[in-house]
């Protein structure tokens, strides 16, 4: 009789512990083998700020001033991530309008009341150039703005988009997420 106890319980255990280190749990802490498309991590986003993750999109824009940055498009253009080169100085012309593939750390710029305060302040003082205040057009369209709108008309409607987030989720700021790269690859 014990001896059947015993094989029944090795029998559980070894079970319990293949099913434990098959995969049963993800870590988002060791994410660096963690890979998106571009509306994919949209989607997930706010689950993995400050996360090193990999990314995949069809590069639509470089800033023209010192290519610092690129937008990634999924889908379609409502679906576009930011991409700062930081430490990698530039991205290279030859990423426009070809899949590269960005490893890197996701992080999360919100936008609240305080931002649109000093963004106001900022307006007084000098006027806006390409990268101030939110950026060219492709960073509008990345946050679903209009390009059209002249920038106090930008930050009445994002007040009227927090107010319609905080109504919604209890939130007081928009989120953007954007990735600060570590390497990349034109595919």
């Amino acid at each position: 009789m014990s001896r059947i106890k015993v094989w029944s319980f090795l029998i559980v255990s070894s079970l319990l512990f293949l099913l434990s280190s098959c995969g049963g749990s993800s870590n988002k802490s060791s994410s660096s083998d963690i890979s998106f498309q571009v509306g994919d991590l949209l989607n997930e986003a706010s689950e993995w700020v400050g996360n090193e993750i990999e990314v995949e999109g069809l590069c639509t824009h470089i800033c023209a001033h010192g290519g610092t940055k690129i937008f990634l498009m999924g889908d379609t253009d409502a679906e576009s991530i930011r991409v700062e080169a930081n430490k990698l100085g530039r991205f290279t012309n030859d990423c426009l309008n070809q899949i590269v593939n960005v490893k890197g750390v996701l992080k999360e710029e919100r936008i609240d009341e305080t931002y649109l305060q000093r963004w106001e302040e900022e307006l007084k003082i000098q006027p806006e150039n390409h990268g101030e205040g939110g950026g060219c057009d492709t960073e509008k369209v990345a946050r679903g703005e209009s390009v059209d709108q002249d920038t106090l008309d930008r930050i009445t409607s994002f007040r009227e988009r927090i107010a319609e987030e905080k109504e919604k989720s209890g939130k007081a700021y928009l989120s953007f997420y954007y990735i600060e790269a570590i390497s990349y690859a034109i595919q």
